[in-house]
């Protein structure tokens, strides 16, 4: 079949599977252009392995550290009439290119939020690692069963105490305009801290831990994202804000229970198939594209995952703040960028659009993400949707 993007909505409904490899093969060129990781991983687990900043953190972990990898993730295969999700590409290209390189790479293909696939991940490390010395959380969902009451949550987007407007960008036809979120009620704050919080990565933690596989010296990482002014009644006095309060209790709680020394990093926006869905979102990243592209300070998943590494997991000297976070958003956090992005903030029309923000860039991220729209990809070609994958 010829495969064109099919965009609906804050979401691409299929995934081309040689642009998915060519995106993945530019992002493990990068990490093998950099230094290698000084005294990096060498055995990891990676809980949500197969998109964004989860498939970056396997990357510069396989590329510039040499190490083994298990990736956990729940992708849909292709079949000969559908294209796979772009995950289930990505992870099938990590592997090949893993294999080829001589390391160590595998996949579980479940729901990593159910007892089950943690019992396989810890009988997979016990047979092919012994131990592993990194766990890097990267989860998103909007939903998550309850391991223990099989109870369904789902996740909201919304402000806390009261309504919030805000200026919106809907991407499907490029209009902006203001609007209004209405606050949580009670369940619905929990339900989202239920399926975002930092639930999950102690459970995660906590079998692993009594299984035996994990090193004396262990890290573990979560992943989140904080936002300054613009983005605050989004992120932080929001449903999503108390998710994040409930990983950085979870950081500290893993990390007491010797477990492991666990850290919440914090990194910066861009464009993911989870933020596009988020409200105020594709407009702001927008001018942080514009505004950091000009300063010369943009960088991708890649280039934030190996600084992670070098500056965060892997270094005498680590980018902390007073609450113990990684903050690899640093460069976007700097005063005079945010100034710089609040200023054209109000100054957006749908008539200026593609001059005061990279909503360009923006849009060829998105694609990206889906295979599509990478250099050297021919998508007039009639390929078969079917790539094999030895996942478990």
């Amino acid at each position: 079949m010829i495969i064109q993007p099919k965009v609906r909505g804050f979401i691409c409904t299929n995934a081309h599977p040689q642009g998915c490899a060519a995106n993945v093969r530019e992002q493990i060129d990068y990490i093998k252009a950099q230094s290698p990781i000084d005294g990096g991983p060498k055995n990891v687990l990676v809980v949500g392995a197969s998109t964004g900043y989860g498939l970056a953190s396997r990357i510069a972990a396989a590329f510039g550290s040499g190490a083994n990898t298990l990736g956990v993730f729940f992708e849909k295969p292709p079949t000969e009439k559908r294209t796979a999700s772009a995950g289930y590409y990505n992870a099938a290209a990590f592997e090949e290119e893993a294999h080829k390189a001589g390391l160590y790479a595998k996949s579980i293909n479940g729901d990593a939020f159910s007892d089950e696939v943690k019992a396989q991940a810890i009988e997979m490390i016990k047979q092919d690692m012994g131990k592993v010395d990194l766990v890097v959380y990267s989860l998103a969902s909007p939903r998550r069963k309850d391991p223990k009451t099989d109870e369904l949550h789902s996740s909201v987007l919304k402000p806390i105490g009261k309504s919030y407007t805000a200026r919106n960008l809907n991407t499907d036809k490029l209009e902006i305009s203001d609007i209004t979120l209405e606050p949580a009620n009670e369940e619905e704050i929990a339900a989202t801290v239920k399926v975002m919080g930092g639930e999950d990565w102690e459970l995660w933690l906590d079998a692993l831990s009594k299984a035996g596989v994990l090193t004396d010296d262990c890290k573990t990482v979560a992943y989140t994202y904080i936002g300054e002014q613009l983005t605050w009644p989004i992120y932080g006095h929001a449903t999503i804000g108390k998710a994040k309060e409930d990983l950085d209790r979870a950081a500290k709680e893993i990390t007491s229970s010797g477990q492991a020394d666990a850290h919440v990093a914090v990194l910066k926006a861009l464009v993911t198939q989870s933020s596009s869905a988020i409200p105020v979102m594709p407009l702001y990243i927008s001018l942080v594209y514009k505004v950091m592209k000009e300063e010369g300070t943009h960088e991708g998943c890649i280039e934030q995952l190996y600084r992670l590494y070098t500056e965060g997991l892997y270094t005498d000297s680590p980018r902390l703040d007073s609450d113990n976070r990684y903050r690899m958003d640093d460069k976007e956090l700097r005063p005079e960028t945010q100034a710089k992005i609040e200023k054209l903030w109000p100054e957006v029309t749908e008539e200026n659009l593609f001059d005061l923000t990279d909503y360009k860039g923006y849009q060829a991220d998105f694609l990206k993400l889906f295979g599509f729209g990478v250099a050297g990809v021919d998508y007039d070609a009639d390929i078969s949707p079917i790539v094999e994958a030895n996942f478990q």
